[in-house]
């Protein structure tokens, strides 16, 4: 596979408001790329876009119906072909699955798979023309069950499927295509999550992007972040998946079911 230097590409970017995303945009910036930043918060994009300079903004909640189609209108309207795509957005919920709104549950899924999916298939074409490629964001949870955050584990598992499925159709093509798969970030996920304690063991999403984009250049199919990560991986394969399921469930109990959470906060 050819060498790839982000240096005058065009890198589309989703959930780049914060987090993950935002380390992806400073990073990809600074390598030379023109940004097309994608989030629900206009003015988060507006003053990063501003910050950087060379980045387009385009608001938009993904979670909603046609969201991916409009995206890729928008795009087509700035007259911009996005040589990367990098499908970052995405959102869990730590409760009881009885806990969780259904409509928050079908959210989860819209974004997480619908809107990845949607995205991937229309700008493929035009990066299959410029040679560029596909960073899917997963997650520790692609490879095992997670209680209390069941969808979300589900959606992941998708993901890492989905990414490592079209990374042996278009390798032969010249498009990249890697699935990233962080562990706990620093980042506000925990905190719409509803997931509490472990701070300080979280990754720096700086050093997610660092690996996430070495891996991507290497052509790979899959990465994980982290040596700790990498091992807990592998642990499905070799312990039964009841006993994987039920270790799963002990650590990721709420204290409190989801609906007294909001109560306290006077949700």
């Amino acid at each position: 596979m050819n060498t790839f230097d982000f240096a005058g590409k065009t890198v589309l970017l989703t959930g780049a408001s914060m987090g993950i995303g935002e380390a992806f945009a400073r990073e990809l910036s600074r390598r030379g790329a023109t940004l097309i930043l994608v989030a629900r918060s206009e003015a988060k994009l507006e003053a990063l876009a501003t910050e950087l300079g060379n980045a387009h903004v385009i608001p938009q909640d993904l979670t909603t119906a046609g969201a991916a189609k409009r995206v890729f209108d928008a795009v087509t309207a700035k007259g911009l072909d996005v040589d990367v795509l990098i499908n970052n957005a995405g959102f869990g919920i730590n409760a009881a699955f009885d806990d969780i709104p259904l409509t928050t549950q079908r959210e989860q899924i819209d974004l997480n798979v619908g809107a990845l999916m949607e995205l991937t298939y229309l700008f493929l074409p035009t990066i299959e023309r410029r040679q560029g490629g596909v960073i899917q964001v997963a997650s520790m949870a692609s490879f095992m069950p997670c209680p209390y955050m069941a969808v979300y584990g589900a959606t992941k598992a998708f993901v890492l499927s989905f990414g490592e499925a079209l990374w042996a159709e278009y390798r032969p093509r010249g498009v990249r295509v890697l699935t990233l798969c962080p562990g706990a970030t620093d980042t506000p996920f925990f905190e719409r999550a509803g997931a509490v304690g472990g701070a300080d063991k979280r990754a720096r999403p700086e050093d997610v992007v660092e690996v996430g984009l070495a891996a991507f250049l290497a052509g790979r199919a899959t990465v994980i972040q982290g040596t700790a990560n990498y091992v807990a991986s592998l642990s499905p394969r070799f312990l039964p998946r009841e006993f994987t399921a039920k270790t799963m469930a002990r650590i990721a109990k709420p204290k409190e079911p989801a609906r007294l959470r909001a109560a306290r906060r006077g949700a």
